[in-house]
Parts: structure tokens; C-alpha cells; sequence
């Protein structure tokens, strides 16, 4: 699979205790991917969160992909 995500999301330590996050941005992962669980709609997602672009989410969903697949490994 190739991670293309890891251009848009980074994990430091210093931003968020660590979680990941979108780069530039304070808005973690698991807060875009609990919104789309919730049944918002990505351009819902993008009023909420104007710094935001389509592939920021889809960057999101790849992340929380690729973490599925290797905790089945």
C-alpha cells in the first residue's frame, strides 16, 4: 500500500500530545475520521474546518487504513 498519507499528516510530540494531526494544522486525525463515522459529509467537514481540503480526509482515511492493517498483521 503506498502511504501517500505521510505527506499530509504528521506526528509530533510537541503538536497534540503526540496524536496525529494534519500538517499545518492542529485538527487530529481521529477528529475528521469520528466526524465521517458520524455520518457528516466531507463537504460538511470542509465548512467545519476551512483549512482543510479533500485530500487532508482522504489523507485521514488512508492513515486510519494503514494503522487497521497492521494491528491485523
Amino acid at each position: 500500500m503506498e502511504e501517500r498519507y505521510k505527506e499530509r499528516i504528521v506526528i509530533d510530540p510537541r503538536i497534540m500530545v503526540g496524536k496525529p494531526v494534519i500538517k499545518g494544522t492542529r485538527i487530529p486525525v481521529d477528529a475528521i475520521i469520528r466526524r465521517l463515522a458520524e455520518g457528516m459529509t466531507v463537504k460538511e467537514i470542509l465548512e467545519e474546518y476551512p483549512n482543510l481540503t479533500r485530500e487532508d480526509i482522504t489523507a485521514a482515511l488512508e492513515k486510519k487504513d494503514s494503522v487497521r492493517i497492521r494491528t491485523i498483521d
